[in-house]
C-alpha cells in the first residue's frame, strides 16, 4: 500500500514537472520571438546607417567639387580684376594723352575752345565739349571711346563671376548644413544599433536561462519517472528501493572536446541555413553560441595557441592546435591568450563579443581535421 502511494507521489511530480516545462517552453519561444524581433530591427537600423553614410559621403563629394569650383571661380575673378585695372590704366593714358595735345593746341593758339575743354569735370563733359571742336583727333576720340567700352565691359564680367561665386559659396554653406544633419542622423542611429544590441545581449541571457531551467526540470522529470518506475518493478533491499538515474544526454560526438561557452545557447548549427541579417553564410561552418557580451569562452581541449588576430569575418579570434584537429572561436570581444601559448583543457580563453561580421553577441565555434570544417557535433 505504502510502494503504490509513493508511486501515485511520483507520478504527480513528473505531471508537474512536465506542466513546467511546457511553461518555461513557451517563455522560451517568447524570448525567442523577442530575440528575432530585435534582431530584425538592429538589421534594419544597420541598413538605415549604411544608407546615411552612403549619402554622406555623396554630400562631402559634392563639397569637394564645390569647393574646388570656388577656388576656380575666385582665380577668374582675380584674373578679370587684373583685367579691368589695365583696361582703367589704358583709358587713363588715353584721356592724358588727349589732355597733352589739348595743351599744346592750347600753346600754340584756340584758346578760347581750349578753355573750354580744360574746364571739363568729367570725361563725359569733356566728350560732349570736344564735339564743338574740330581740331580735336578723330582717332583720340575714338579710342578713348573704345576703352570706355572696354573698362565696362570688364566691369559687367567681373560682376557676372561674383555673383557665381556667391552662388557657390550659398551652396557649399546648403551642403555643410546637409552634412551636419547627416552626421547627427548617423549618431542617433549608432546609439539605437548600441541600445538594440544591449537589449538583444539581455533577451540572449534570458533564453540561456530559461534553457538551462528547462534542462534541469527535463532531468528532474526524467530522474521522477525513472524513480516511479524502480519503485513499482525493481527490487528492496534494507527496506529502501532502488532507482537507476536516467543517462546523461549524449548528441552522439565522440566527447573529444568540452563545451566551449556552457553559459550560451545554441543558435546556430553546422551546415546550411538562412543567412542571419543578410549578413552570415548560408553554408555555416561552425556552431553559434549565443551569449551575453563578455561570457566567457573556454577551450575545448588542452593544445597551443597558434594564432590570436582579427579580420572583417572572424573579428578577434584564437586558433588552437589539438594535435589530431584544431578549433576556432571568433568574434570575440576580447582575447585572454598570445599566440604560442600552451593552454589546458576548460580554461578561459577569451570573452563573447559581436565583434567582425556578427549579428550579435556569440562564439562562432569551429573544428578543424586536416584544414577542413567539420560538424563540431562529432567531437562534443
Amino acid at each position: 500500500m505504502q510502494k503504490k502511494r509513493l508511486v501515485s507521489v511520483l507520478l504527480v511530480g513528473a505531471l508537474t514537472f512536465g506542466s513546467a516545462v511546457q511553461v518555461k517552453a513557451d517563455d522560451l519561444q517568447d524570448a525567442q520571438n523577442q530575440a528575432s524581433e530585435l534582431q530584425d530591427k538592429k538589421a534594419a537600423a544597420q541598413a538605415e546607417k549604411d544608407n546615411l553614410a552612403a549619402q554622406l559621403e555623396k554630400i562631402v563629394d559634392d563639397m569637394d567639387k564645390t569647393k574646388s569650383d570656388i577656388e576656380k571661380k575666385q582665380e577668374e575673378i582675380a584674373a578679370k580684376t587684373d583685367e579691368l585695372i589695365a583696361a582703367q590704366i589704358d583709358e587713363n593714358n588715353q584721356y592724358n594723352s588727349m589732355k597733352l595735345r589739348i595743351q599744346y593746341m592750347y600753346e600754340n593758339g584756340n584758346g578760347q575752345f581750349l578753355e573750354t575743354l580744360l574746364e571739363s569735370k568729367s570725361i563725359a563733359e569733356f566728350l560732349s565739349n570736344a564735339e564743338y571742336i574740330a581740331q580735336i583727333s578723330e582717332y583720340d576720340r575714338n579710342m578713348l571711346v573704345e576703352f570706355q567700352d572696354i573698362v565696362t565691359e570688364v566691369e559687367d564680367q567681373k560682376k557676372d563671376l561674383e555673383e557665381e561665386n556667391k552662388k557657390l559659396e550659398e551652396m557649399q554653406t546648403s551642403l555643410q548644413e546637409q552634412q551636419t544633419e547627416m552626421e547627427s542622423l548617423i549618431e542617433s542611429k549608432s546609439e539605437e544599433i548600441s541600445s538594440l544590441s544591449s537589449e538583444l545581449g539581455e533577451v540572449n541571457e534570458k533564453i540561456a536561462s530559461l534553457k538551462a531551467e528547462a534542462e534541469r526540470q527535463a532531468r528532474m522529470q526524467q530522474e521522477a519517472q525513472a524513480a516511479a518506475s524502480g519503485s513499482s518493478g525493481g527490487t528492496s533491499g534494507g527496506g529502501g528501493t532502488t532507482v537507476t538515474p536516467a543517462p546523461p544526454y549524449s548528441g552522439g560526438g565522440s566527447g573529444r572536446l568540452q563545451n566551449p561557452c556552457p553559459s550560451a545557447y545554441i543558435s546556430s548549427e553546422f551546415g546550411g541555413r538562412a543567412s542571419p541579417g543578410g549578413i552570415g553564410s548560408t553554408n555555416h561552418k561552425g556552431r553559434d553560441y549565443a551569449a551575453s557580451t563578455g561570457s566567457p569562452i573556454y577551450a575545448a581541449a588542452s593544445g597551443t595557441v597558434v594564432e590570436v588576430g582579427y579580420n572583417g569575418a572572424r573579428g578577434n579570434y584564437v586558433i588552437i592546435n589539438h594535435g589530431d584537429l584544431a578549433t576556432l572561436y571568433q568574434h570575440c570581444s576580447r582575447i585572454l591568450v598570445s599566440s604560442g601559448q600552451s593552454v589546458s583543457t576548460g580554461q578561459n580563453i577569451a570573452l563573447v563579443g559581436s565583434t567582425g561580421a556578427s549579428t550579435g553577441p556569440h562564439l562562432h565555434f569551429e573544428v578543424w581535421v586536416n584544414g577542413t570544417p567539420v560538424d563540431p557535433r562529432l567531437y562534443l
